[in-house]
């Protein structure tokens, strides 16, 4: 039984991890679509991830609950200041990783599609790193 609720609890932190990413990944594309379109509705994020409005409506609802973004039925979805917040790091992050990427000499198109998932599995200290990479000389 204590077998169980130990596997148990890997899953629970896996799947609050993977909500965590979805979160991130949703206020980032919600930041760039009100940059680009000047507002951002569910069927754009539909668009963008390649889902259902279901999906996303869902999505949407969990971070109106955990307090990033505000919207009503049939409006567009905007951001509060703590999704701000958390786009502007995410943001922030993939840039860093994205960046040390191509400084490894990886292509453009191979370093957007990797740093979208490696921006969410790096700990500070390595993302320090990464963004440093390159910048100091040794003496």
């Amino acid at each position: 039984m204590k077998e169980l609720r130990t596997r148990s609890k890997g899953h629970e932190r896996t799947r609050s991890d993977h909500a965590t990413e979805l979160t991130q990944d949703y206020v980032e594309a919600i930041a760039e679509l009100q940059l680009r379109l000047g507002e951002c509705r569910v069927r754009d994020l539909a668009k963008r991830f390649a889902v259902s409005h279901v999906t996303v409506n869902r999505a949407v609802a969990r971070m109106k609950r955990d307090g990033y973004v505000d919207t009503e039925p049939y409006a567009p979805v905007t951001l509060t200041e703590k999704g701000r917040n958390l786009a502007e790091f995410s943001q922030r992050r993939h840039e860093i990783v994205y960046q040390f990427l191509l400084t490894l000499g990886v292509s453009q198109r191979t370093a957007s599609i990797d740093s979208e998932g490696i921006e969410h599995h790096v700990s500070d200290e390595t993302l320090r790193l990464m963004e440093n990479f390159g910048k100091t000389t040794p003496n």
